[in-house]
């Protein structure tokens, strides 16, 4: 019955016109920001390790900036319950010309995308604009009716769900045929000791060590992604070849690379990424030294 309730809520919601969305994304903003202060500490801590250099003014600025974004991600979210195809063309855009490419010469490819906004429209448009199997990496939510709901937004399109937990095995079926692999690779690890650490945003960070070994198990050529906040419901993403060939890579090459491109985006566009995720839960085994490779 929950799930239900949930998923008759947020349909209703997802019919609403998009200015009629903003207004209830700056409602909940105010709730969120002002009346619960969800996170704020922690974002607040995360900003100025990160920026060092900004002031309490430019903190403050990019810390309201990222509430905005983060609440315009929920209600967009739903709106991905009932968004057509057409009007998501609209507003993500982005070359998938070397998706074609790839797919026409028979490869495989992985996309790494970090947390920025909005990476779930990204998945949709994505598979909107491809022809081969099209394969989301994802964490599972502890909520199963939150989970239930999600997993029908993102099915939406035809992509096929991956669970983090049993990625090796559930990725079996697609291996020998080409497939495009999408997953958010700044997510941070269960275990620190299975994972490659970074210097990231200043502070010693943990990086799954899973999306390098998908790539090499599968033949993957490694893409990575990002995505710029246009305006208000308008997104521009980019995806350019990193590792064509990951099997001649050394050891967490890969994730060094993704965590510098990811750092030079952040700060391009620093309120467009998820502050308030619990990203440095991990500290650093002992002798970590941090240095570059």
């Amino acid at each position: 019955m929950g799930y239900y309730l949930l998923f008759a809520a947020c349909y209703l919601i997802s019919l609403l016109p998009f200015p009629i969305l903003y207004i209830l994304s700056d409602v909940l903003y105010g709730c969120v920001y002002y009346l619960i202060g969800y996170r704020k500490r922690l974002v607040r801590a995360h900003l100025a390790q990160a920026f060092p250099e900004s002031d309490a003014v430019e903190l403050r600025k990019i810390e309201k900036a990222y509430y905005h974004d983060l609440c315009d991600m929920v209600v967009e979210t739903i709106k991905m319950m009932t968004l057509s195809p057409k009007t998501l063309q609209r507003r993500f855009r982005c070359d998938l010309s070397l998706l074609h490419r790839l797919a026409a010469e028979g490869k495989s490819c992985q996309i790494q995308l970090g947390h920025r906004f909005n990476w779930e429209w990204a998945n949709l448009y994505f598979k909107l604009g491809t022809t081969v199997p099209f394969l989301v990496v994802y964490m599972p939510i502890s909520n199963p009716n939150v989970e239930r709901l999600m997993n029908y937004i993102r099915r939406r399109f035809g992509t096929v769900l991956i669970p983090a937990d049993r990625v090796l095995e559930a990725m079996k079926p697609w291996q020998s045929q080409p497939h495009i692999t999408i997953l958010v690779a700044d997510q941070n690890p269960s275990s620190a000791r299975r994972c490659y650490w970074e210097n990231f945003l200043n502070r010693p960070t943990a990086f799954y060590k899973g999306p390098e070994l998908i790539a090499r198990r599968f033949g993957e050529v490694v893409i990575f992604g990002d995505i710029q906040k246009i305006k208000r419901g308008y997104y521009h993403a980019i995806i350019q070849e990193a590792f064509p060939d990951p099997a001649r890579t050394a050891e967490g090459q890969i994730s060094h690379a993704f965590s510098r491109f990811l750092e030079q985006k952040i700060h391009e566009q620093p309120h467009n990424w998820l502050w308030s995720h619990r990203r440095w839960k991990h500290q650093p085994p002992p002798g970590w030294a941090g240095a570059e490779k």
